[in-house]
């Protein structure tokens, strides 16, 4: 059953994100289980939403990429993440027109 990932991390500016996402390599290496990956900053920090196949996707993803990425850039600070069952996905864009 798919999964939604919400994470909030108040402590990481844009320039880090941008660091990271470079240096996990999300985009060229795309993780077992994900499915969409959209981030954005609002008053209280940096806010992802992701949707993986899977919460153990989730979890492989951010102990084998993730946080060797976030330690090696000096991210400080914890997010908070929630996941919660998907009710339903659907992608407009891959579904065609």
């Amino acid at each position: 059953m798919a999964v939604v990932m919400r994470m909030d991390w108040p402590e990481v500016t844009a320039e880090q994100y941008l660091e990271a996402r470079e240096l996990v390599g999300w985009e060229r290496d795309i993780p077992r289980g994900a499915i969409f990956h959209v981030s954005f900053f609002d008053a209280g920090g940096l806010k992802v939403v992701d949707v993986w196949e899977r919460e153990e996707d989730f979890n492989e993803f951010v102990e084998t990429r993730l946080r060797p990425g976030v330690e090696r850039i000096g991210i400080e600070g914890e997010p908070n993440v929630t996941i919660e069952p998907a009710l339903a996905v659907f992608n407009p864009a891959a579904a065609g027109s």
